[in-house]
């Protein structure tokens, strides 16, 4: 039995997307098919090979499917490329018109690259496209009619080989999950030098918001947190705390992201930038915590969880603490 063959979709998403509104449509995509992976700053790539089957629908159909639910479900805009590979179907959602779909089927991918100009290809820089230029050549089927010895005198032999991978379709990368991150930054820059300590723990408590979101957002729990100072003559200040359990908790973070911020005694420092570091990073299920009798913890930490809900939805401004409010 012969192996199925590949279909992979790229959506391109039509909008600016916060990490949070990220994570959410990978959970929706991730209903269609497991194999769905990142690409930043505005796209998704879906492995449709195997969700065929299941759902018994045609690959269009299919991404179809999935143009439909970002819109049903998150008002977004997309244009789409199906196709046998990662490069194929990035290349083909380029083409597709916002709303549209362009499908490159496996027999038709050379009949469609053909024409194309070889600046269509990813990773053909200014640099190797003057050069091509310069002998003539424009368009994808001008590289794959070259002879193999010509376009390496012209590029060297290892670009020489990739580009003419490239010219021909081939791309055998498989889609995956993006690997977790060992780390969480979140950082801010100010307008102007700060010298107010009521500006500056404002500042900080919004850092914390931010990378407790996030860890919650990624499944994620944080072992060890940093904050760096830096001040107007550009020198800076850094400390670290281990945090008693892993956490992703904002008011936990919060406190020892101030409890950092108060140690250092900065008094009339002129403050331009503050940055929190999250490390030590576990996914939240295999992490432990220590049980608490006061009911006030379960509460807190069930209004995060309706908190988090209610910035899926309508935004991550939606809410924030009362100490942060405008």
């Amino acid at each position: 039995m012969s192996p199925r063959r590949r279909q992979i979709a790229h959506l391109h998403l039509h909008t600016v997307l916060t990490e949070a509104q990220y994570d959410d449509i990978i959970e929706l995509m991730s209903g269609i098919t497991p194999h769905v992976q990142t690409v930043p700053p505005n796209a998704v790539q879906l492995d449709l090979t195997s969700a065929l089957r299941y759902f018994d629908l045609s690959p269009y159909d299919m991404v179809q499917t999935a143009m439909i639910r970002l819109k049903l479900f998150y008002g977004i805009d997309s244009s789409a490329g199906l196709a046998g590979n990662r490069m194929l179907a990035a290349m083909a959602a380029d083409a597709s018109a916002p709303g549209d779909t362009t499908w490159v089927p496996v027999e038709r991918a050379a009949e469609w690259l053909y024409p194309r100009p070889v600046t269509a290809l990813p990773g053909i820089g200014r640099a190797t496209a003057s050069t091509l230029s310069r002998y003539g050549l424009h368009t994808i089927g001008q590289i794959t009619d070259l002879p193999a010895a010509t376009l390496q005198r012209l590029l060297g032999a290892g670009q020489a080989r990739l580009l003419a991978e490239r010219a021909r379709g081939h791309d055998p990368r498989p889609v995956v999950l993006a690997e977790p991150a060992t780390h969480l930054t979140a950082d801010l820059v100010l307008d102007q030098d700060c010298l107010d300590p009521a500006q500056q723990h404002r500042a900080v408590l919004g850092l914390a918001e931010q990378v407790g979101l996030r860890l919650r957002g990624e499944s994620q729990v944080a072992g060890r947190l940093t904050l760096t100072v830096r001040y107007a003559d550009r020198s800076s200040t850094t400390r670290t705390r281990t945090l008693p359990e892993p956490t992703d908790h904002s008011p936990a973070l919060a406190a020892a992201a101030l409890g950092l911020l108060t140690a250092l005694g900065l008094q009339r420092a002129r403050v331009r930038a503050f940055a929190i570091r999250a490390d030590d990073l576990l996914p939240a299920e295999s992490a432990y915590w220590q049980l608490s009798l006061d009911p006030g913890d379960a509460r807190a930490r069930a209004a995060e969880a309706a908190a988090d809900r209610a910035r899926r939805r309508f935004g991550p401004g939606a809410v924030r603490p009362a100490a942060l409010a405008d």
